[in-house]
């Protein structure tokens, strides 16, 4: 074939998963705000409870907006990204230019790749999307935005299992979710830092050090709050969305950023995969090393947990940890 044909097949492939990405993260953070409208509703009818708890439950929710509506008002001034990146300019020619998340799936249990650019980034800032490809080890992840009533269950599924795995969480999550969040540490799993309010971590880095910062902090005391524990030093960025200038930050606040080499379409409770694609689609597309993303508002994720995970053991598979991923 001629090597112009294939070149451009291999771009196309790129640019279709790259548009792909961006259609999920536009569902993915539309499904969130529908669901902390739901519970500032709830919240707003249930001012005759307990005034303690009112309290926790309402402020986040109101701070919630109230921050995202700012974010969105800035963000519109920040379409011309230009002055902002002017104010960079010092930063050690750290580039500020947003990136979206993609990877090239594996084809026959052979690893996932990414394009060069991406995996310098990571190398250069203590970031993964796969671990140890010489060894039949994966890292089971979960992205916490909210919750949708199947998180226990999955805690039960991974008990059975005897596998530990991290759990992305963002601020709103803990704040609802606080007796989850005690299980998933009693168990073993990691509760990981995944923002506050859920936003492009370039558009954050590019509203300064200590917006950024804001990002994980707010995490970080809410989590120590209810275990008494510090959060442990993985970050997810939200949508996959990052620059290696956030990358940068990440790194200068002690976080490793943790992509991802295996995800699918599970995000959206409307539309869930039938158990049986959805099986097929995990055991068909790990490989050695894989970081597997998937998410818990996923019924059919609960439902195909149990057998996936005994027939990736079955197959040799062993069960790690992000404390466990090589060092770089």
């Amino acid at each position: 074939m001629n090597k112009k044909v294939i070149s451009c097949i291999l771009a196309s492939s790129f640019l279709l998963c790259s548009c792909n990405l961006n259609a999920s993260n536009q569902k993915l953070n539309a499904d969130l705000d529908k669901n902390n409208k739901k519970i500032e509703e709830n919240n707003t009818k249930n001012k005759s409870t307990d005034t303690q708890d009112n309290t926790e439950n309402k402020t986040p929710n109101s701070n919630t907006d109230e921050n995202n509506s700012k974010n969105n008002e800035e963000e519109k001034k920040d379409t011309n990204t230009s002055s902002n990146i002017n104010n960079f300019k010092d930063e050690s020619n750290v580039s500020p230019k947003e990136k979206d998340w993609f990877f090239k799936p594996s084809k026959n249990n052979e690893p996932a790749t990414i394009p060069e650019d991406m995996e310098n980034d990571l190398n250069k800032y203590s970031g993964y999307f796969l671990g140890d490809t010489s060894k039949k080890h994966l890292y089971l992840t979960f992205d916490e935005g909210y919750e949708n009533g199947y998180t226990g269950k999955i805690l039960d599924v991974l008990k059975e299992n005897n596998v530990k795995a991290a759990f992305f969480v963002t601020a709103p999550y803990i704040k609802q979710n606080k007796d989850l969040i005690k299980r998933m540490v009693d168990e073993g799993h990691l509760v990981c830092n995944h923002s506050d309010h859920h936003p492009s971590m370039a558009s954050a880095a590019l509203k300064g050090r200590e917006n950024f910062e804001k990002e994980f902090t707010v995490v970080e005391d809410l989590y120590k709050d209810i275990t008494k524990k510090d959060m442990p030093k993985f970050f997810r960025p939200p949508m996959g969305k990052y620059s290696e200038l956030s990358l940068k930050y990440t790194e200068d606040l002690g976080y490793k950023s943790i992509f991802w080499s295996f995800a699918y379409y599970d995000w959206d409770r409307d539309k869930q995969p039938s158990p049986e694609k959805g099986k097929d689609k995990i055991l068909n597309g790990v490989h050695n090393g894989s970081i597997i993303l998937l998410h818990a508002v996923s019924k059919t994720n609960t439902e195909i947990l149990d057998s996936v995970l005994k027939e990736l053991k079955n197959d040799g598979y062993e069960f790690k940890t992000l404390e466990d991923l090589p060092k770089k």
